[in-house]
Formats: C-alpha cells, sequence, structure tokens
C-alpha cells in the first residue's frame, strides 16, 4: 500500500474546518451520544465551527489526536477515530471511534481502527491498545472482539446517564496479538 492511512473503503485524514456539520450530525443524535459517551447541552452552530476550526489549525502529531473517516468512493464524511490517553512509559493508548448512521455496518470502524492500530504498533512503538465499552453497546463489543480485542474486565455501575448507572467494559489488544490476528485468514 502506498498510502498507510487509505484502506480498502476508507482513508484517514486530518480535520478540516467543512467537516463542522458531519461533528454536528454526530453529536446531535443523542442515543447514539450515549452509546459512546455523555450526552452534552445542545451546541450553536457557531461552537461547531470555532471547534472545528480550531482542531484543523492544530498542528499534526502529538500524543493524542482526531482523525476523520473519509468514504474513498465519494469523499464522505463517515465519522472520527481518536487515540488518547497514551502512555509511552508502558506503551499503552486508548482509542475510539463513532461512525455516522448512514456510513454503519459497512466495515468503515473495523477498517478506521486496523489503520490506527497499525500506525500506533509499526509506528509509534507502542504496544497494547485499550477500549472501554458501555456494557449495553453490543455493536462496538462485537467490532473490537471481531478485530481481536479481548475483555480484561468490567467496571461495574462506573457511569450514570439515563437515569440509571452502567457497566464499563475494558478490552485490551497487544501488538503481538494484533499482527497475529493479521495472519491469519480474514472473516470479513
Amino acid at each position: 500500500m502506498s498510502d498507510m492511512w487509505t484502506g480498502e473503503q476508507i482513508r484517514l485524514r486530518g480535520v478540516e474546518p467543512e467537516d463542522w456539520e458531519g461533528f454536528r450530525d454526530l453529536a446531535q443524535n443523542t442515543v447514539d451520544v450515549r452509546n459512546a459517551d455523555l450526552v452534552e447541552l445542545p451546541r450553536s452552530d457557531e461552537s461547531f465551527r470555532s471547534w472545528t476550526a480550531e482542531r484543523a489549525g492544530r498542528s499534526p502529531g502529538g500524543e493524542a489526536f482526531r482523525l476523520v473517516i473519509e468514504v474513498l468512493a465519494d469523499r464522505a464524511f463517515a465519522g472520527a477515530v481518536t487515540v488518547g490517553e497514551t502512555d509511552g512509559r508502558a506503551g499503552r493508548f486508548k482509542t475510539g471511534i463513532e461512525i455516522t448512521r448512514d456510513h454503519r455496518r459497512r466495515g468503515y470502524a473495523a477498517e478506521a481502527t486496523e489503520l490506527v492500530l497499525t500506525y500506533m504498533f509499526a509506528e509509534q512503538r507502542y504496544n497494547k491498545c485499550e477500549v472501554e465499552v458501555y456494557a449495553f453497546n453490543d455493536a462496538s463489543l462485537a467490532l473490537y472482539r471481531k478485530l481481536g480485542f479481548v475483555e480484561e474486565g468490567r467496571l461495574r455501575q462506573h457511569e450514570f446517564f439515563a437515569g440509571s448507572y452502567h457497566n464499563v467494559v475494558l478490552l485490551g489488544i497487544t501488538a503481538a496479538e494484533y499482527w497475529a490476528a493479521r495472519q491469519r485468514p480474514s472473516v470479513r
């Protein structure tokens, strides 16, 4: 492959100012937001424009970053993938993903996650990736398990929203597990 940020269906790219509408649309579906994070107060379009412009102006690099998932076929905004909570000494990082409703169930989340894992393991020399998923989020749990992540534990009644407490599932994959899984025939 000539570009490590491009897969078969999507590419990962930096945030551009015009992505504000895509990020706004992701935040406006409170059911989806609740599956991935905590629901926030409504924001103005100007707030999204400013937030996106500020991120677009940041220099690339650093320990934490957010990349846009863009569909190769039509250059549509399909979501975003993040890397954060890096620990270079221990060789760990966390990742997360959000996909727009009209781009789900097409393999974009898996492909974007694989591109990020390849970069972090092969280029940045990290040893382990961790994710935290709400126990009720079956789609995300299935995605990460399919990619080879292993459940490492549960934080019971860890988050409160929608009137009750919710468990968080901790999953992880090491670089060795990731490379071993890539050697096996694809199950997609």
